[in-house]
Parts: structure tokens; sequence; C-alpha cells
């Protein structure tokens, strides 16, 4: 029996290494256009919720919006829950203000939310109201709270996209002082995250058309929010990390009403691909940021490029075993790098 051992445990290696292999709950977010839904149907089997951006939130709290038939005929297929965004119009704060502080708005949402639920077989719904005033603090979680036991009650789940954020402080500047008065303040994350199913840190747009050129997600960024959040008291059980899978690009641009100024937007791969090979521009590993960065000269002036692909995905799908976290929400399908999918299997598998 001893002789045999060696060949019983090679036998049972890679059933070993499958189970040693990290779970986690896949969400990926969509928009409604033909790239982000062909993304989606090439790659529904490492999904485990899709997430429409479909669905809009006027001030009296009445929802508008539809999915396409075709995106519950691939998830049903694949056994992917269906999750779509509620947005507040334009992440208008004066049309947030006016739904949650108003009994009736709140309740007129909450009735569409459960005959949209019925009408398309949701699995449930997901909050993304942003421009959250540090005013309406109190009343958004009510709001939440009240929704999500609505919802419970008929079996469904909800969740809210939230806003990064590393301090419970207005920061060290005006600009910080805007971010967290009227972006950050507003979430009360672990009520929200004992309220509802699980909460996605929107651990992107680090960096910003507002801001100086940098990361859309430098890994030692998102470690500080996770590590905050947790400290804050959300259980990892309900913490959602949140993956960008787009680049960012800073350059120059003119309008008649600012003059020049310098601005930035974000980019597909295959749009990052285009500009890498018009302007010959070779990559750079930042080390701390553990992402690929690259410099276009454009006729003088510099252009700077943070690119996300599956390089920088891997250390982030560390944070999330390093945390033991729930899962990942993923902005946005249909702007990933080929990578980006190679990697994701490789590190985890769809709970």
């Amino acid at each position: 029996m001893r002789k045999q051992l060696p060949f019983l445990l090679l036998l049972l290696a890679p059933t070993i290494l499958v189970s040693a292999q990290f779970k986690s709950e896949n969400l990926f977010y969509m928009v409604d256009n033909p790239e982000s839904f062909e993304s989606f149907r090439r790659n529904a089997a490492q999904i485990s919720i899709v997430s429409p951006q479909v669905f809009n939130m006027s001030k009296e709290g009445v929802l508008t919006g539809s999915i396409h038939p075709e995106i519950l005929e691939v998830a049903k297929a694949n056994n992917v829950k269906v999750m779509p965004l509620i947005v507040n119009t334009g992440f208008n704060t004066a049309i947030l203000h006016s739904v949650v502080s108003s009994p009736i708005a709140r309740k007129r949402a909450i009735e569409m939310m459960l005959l949209f639920a019925q009408q398309y077989h949701l699995d449930g719904w997901q909050f993304d109201m942003e421009a959250l005033n540090i005013e309406d603090r109190e009343n958004f979680t009510s709001f939440f709270q009240q929704t999500a036991d609505s919802l419970h009650r008929h079996n469904l789940q909800l969740s809210a996209a939230v806003v990064h954020a590393t301090a419970n402080t207005g920061g060290t500047d005006a600009y910080h002082k805007f971010l967290y008065e009227d972006w950050r303040a507003g979430y009360d994350f672990r009520a929200l995250a004992l309220a509802g199913d699980f909460i996605s840190i929107m651990t992107y747009s680090q960096h910003t058309r507002r801001t100086t050129p940098g990361p859309v997600a430098g890994a030692d960024w998102v470690d500080r929010v996770i590590q905050y959040l947790l400290k804050e008291g959300v259980p990892p059980q309900r913490l959602s990390l949140g993956i960008p899978s787009y680049s960012i690009h800073w350059y120059t641009d003119y309008t008649d009403e600012k003059g020049g100024f310098s601005t930035s937007r974000s980019l597909k791969y295959s749009e990052l691909r285009y500009l890498m090979e018009r302007y010959n521009a070779k990559p750079q590993w930042n080390e701390k940021a553990q992402v690929n960065s690259l410099v276009v000269d454009n006729d003088g002036l510099f252009e700077y490029v943070f690119i996300e692909d599956g390089a920088s995905l891997k250390p982030k799908l560390d944070i999330l075993k390093k945390y033991h976290l729930r899962g990942i929400s993923v902005w946005v399908l249909g702007s990933e790098a080929p990578d980006f999918w190679t990697t994701l299997s490789q590190s985890i598998t769809r709970n």
C-alpha cells in the first residue's frame, strides 16, 4: 500500500486543486449596446449575476425601462441571476432627494419594482443611486431598508452599488470635501449591507476627468477602501468588490466656453489597442498601483493612459481572496481585454 500512495495522490491532485479554488459571486454590469450583450452571451458561464443598467427613477418614484428578451434567455440558459440597476436619472441629487424624502414616492417605487420583477421574472434589484448628499443619509437608509423588507417578502434580493470611501472625514482639500458631502457620506455602509443582501463597493474611478491623471483603480488604493469598510463593520460575506474592465485616457480638449482644458474618457480595449498602434506607445508597469500605463506624445502634448486588463485584474482578485469577500461587481461588459476572462477563470470560479 505504501508504494501505491504517491500514485493515488497524483490521481487526487486535480480534484484537490479544483476544490481549493476560490469561489466568488461574479456580478457583471451591462449597458444597452451590442458589445455588452455579445460579451454577456460569450462569457455567461463565468457570470453569477447580470445587472443591466436599464431602469431610471423619476422624482415621483416612477420607474421606467425594459429588459431585452435575449438577455433573459441567455441568463436562464446559463443559470445567471438577473438583478437590474435602478438609477436616479442622470445621477441627479434633487431627484434622489425628492424620492427618499417622500413616503408616497418611496411606496410607488417599491410597488413598481415588484411589478417589473413579476413581469420579467427577476431575482432582485440593485440600487445605483449616486450623487447622494450627506443630508439624505438617514432617509436613503430608511428607504433602502423599507425596500429590502418588501422585496424579501417576495423572495427577491436587494443590493446597492455604493461610492468608495477610505475615511469618515472631509479629507485634505476642497475636492475631497466635495466628494465626501455630495458622493460618499450619504451611504451608511454597514446598515445597507445588513438590511439588504450585499453591497457592491465601486472601487474604481479613483481618478476621473476632474482629477490629475492616475489609475482607474490602483491595487494599493483598492486595499485601503476594503480595509476601511471592514473596519466600519461591513461583513465580508456581504461585500462585493468593484472591478473596472475599462481603461482611462487623459488628453487636451477645447470648447468656445471653456477654452483649452485637460480631461479624460474611458476606453474599451479595442479603443486602447487602436491608440497604442496609432502612436506606437508601449505600456510600462506601475508597481505601486499594479497596472500598466503609457504616455502618448500627441504633437508635443503628452497624453496619459492607465490600463485595466488581465495583469491589473490579478492583484484585485488577490484582495478578494485576502479578505474572503463575497465576490466581484464588474463595470462593464463589452470593455474588457481578452485576457480578463482567462485571468478570472484561473483565479476564481463562479459561485
